[in-house]
């Protein structure tokens, strides 16, 4: 516990395999350290954060709760609002990234702010504001779709409707898919995507291989298949 009244800290992880002290602030190094109960969505990649950050972090003194696509149905939130309220502070994890965004936190979240419990979100990386923000689309207006459908019909349909929003509203449109199906959904952009949209892919970032690109749909038509083959990748149309 850090204090008196107990925090649920929202604590963010680097995108990749990265040095810490490029990533995150040294003030979330010393809260994470004072921590002993998590919220995870895989603790074997936990506890490598973990230890990354402190090679003797007390790992076997911890508890975790692991929170994922396959637990979350039978997730014991109130397990984790008992120990808030008993005074022991909580850090939530995010697998890569921010917590609760395209993650299933937000529940554990939820619940803590329904009992007014003190929420502390820490600075970390965001693949989807850094691929904003290097994209030169719109920031003022934008919308995030997540993951796209996987059925093929579904997924065109989804593409003609979010350039319809982009052409009609002036809203980038922001999305990701599952590194192994990033380069069939590059593949259905440019053939359902206007020439003149234009697409912009953000992959590895914060890594050493980062690789941000934007270009017309036109132009990809004529460019060599991108190298984003089973890569973590932010698209964005704008």
């Amino acid at each position: 516990m850090l204090n008196n009244k107990s925090v649920l800290y929202l604590i963010p992880t680097p995108l990749g395999e990265t040095d810490i002290d490029k990533i995150l602030p040294s003030g979330n190094l010393l809260i994470i350290n004072e921590l002993r109960c998590f919220v995870v969505e895989q603790i074997r990649t936990a506890r490598r954060f973990l230890r990354k950050i402190n090679p003797s972090f007390p790992i076997d003194d911890c508890r975790f709760f692991e929170l994922n696509e396959h637990t979350q149905s039978q997730f014991k939130t109130q397990e984790i609002i008992d120990l808030l309220q008993q005074g022991c502070s909580v850090g939530l994890l995010s697998e890569a990234g921010l917590p609760c965004v395209a993650d299933p936190g937000n529940i554990v979240v939820a619940a803590a702010q329904e009992k007014q419990i003190k929420i502390k979100p820490l600075v970390g990386p965001s693949s989807l504001m850094l691929g904003l923000m290097a994209s030169g689309f719109c920031g003022q207006n934008f919308m995030f779709h997540g993951y796209l459908p996987a059925n093929k019909n579904d997924l065109a349909t989804k593409i003609k409707q979010m350039e319809s929003n982009l052409i009609k509203f002036g809203t980038t449109q922001i999305f990701i898919e599952t590194p192994y199906r990033n380069i069939q959904i590059f593949n259905m952009l440019l053939s359902n995507c206007h020439a003149e949209t234009k697409l912009c892919i953000a992959s590895q970032i914060t890594l050493e291989d980062e690789w941000i690109v934007c270009k017309r749909i036109s132009e990809w038509k004529k460019s060599s298949i991108p190298d984003i083959n089973k890569k973590p990748a932010v698209f964005l149309l704008g």
